[in-house]
């Protein structure tokens, strides 16, 4: 008896590769649709006087861990002060 999924040489199920294939092109084009919602978000932002850039600066650190940004906070203020720009 044959497999009902068309096979070639290497042993590579057709329809299940299709729908891996389909299914991460999905995910391309929500990423595409949101990262174009991102950037309404933040042309909005930006159109009300917020600094974007900031902003952005903002959303990286609220994904860190605090001990991580203190740590580097430390190491920045030190680098500065030997730098007299403290």
């Amino acid at each position: 008896m044959q497999d009902s999924a068309p096979t070639d040489n290497y042993g590579v199920a057709a329809g299940e590769l299709r729908q891996f294939i389909e299914r991460f092109e999905r995910l391309e084009s929500e990423k595409k649709d949101i990262a174009e919602q991102q950037k309404e978000v933040m042309a909005e932002a930006k159109a009300r006087g917020y600094d974007t850039k900031v902003m952005r600066k903002v959303i990286a650190l609220r994904k860190r861990e605090p001990d991580d940004i203190a740590e580097e906070e430390a190491v920045l203020e030190m680098y500065k002060a030997a730098l007299g720009m403290s």
